[in-house]
């Protein structure tokens, strides 16, 4: 009998951890989901970036204007899931230039954390992702 009280207790204090710990394992799980996304987001930045400059240094005449070059990042975008963000902010300086010039694309997008912000204290809702890349004019 005083076997079968010490496994009741057992299982209570069993519970009772449980009830302590899965908060704990949630808030870890969506954690690890929104710094992935965060992640993926920073990586779409990096190749639109890329994709950018790669467009506005290869060799052609006229060279590629500005608007052209906004327009390649922003098609890259969109096939990312990027779907006409207005938040996106895209610049292009060095357009236009002879061989062996720079051009700089650079592409920020502020994110919004969804969920974590409202679990912990002190964590920002938004940070900007930047992306910059820096190619020679062919």
């Amino acid at each position: 009998m005083v076997e079968r009280a010490h496994l009741e207790g057992q299982r209570g204090a069993a519970l009772a951890e449980f009830a302590i710990l899965a908060p704990l394992f949630i808030i870890l799980l969506f954690g690890l989901v929104e710094f992935g996304l965060a992640l993926y987001a920073k990586g779409v930045l990096t190749n639109a970036s890329r994709e950018g400059a790669r467009y506005g240094v290869v060799y052609g005449t006229p060279r590629k204007t500005e608007p052209e070059i906004i327009a390649k990042v922003t098609e890259y975008l969109n096939k990312a899931g990027f779907y006409d963000t207005p938040e996106v902010t895209i610049s292009v300086t060095g357009e236009g230039g002879g061989s062996g010039t720079q051009l700089s694309v650079t592409v920020s997008y502020p994110y919004q954390f969804q969920v974590l912000p409202h679990f912990i204290p002190g964590l920002p809702g938004t940070i900007t992702l930047t992306a910059n890349t820096v190619m020679l004019m062919e």
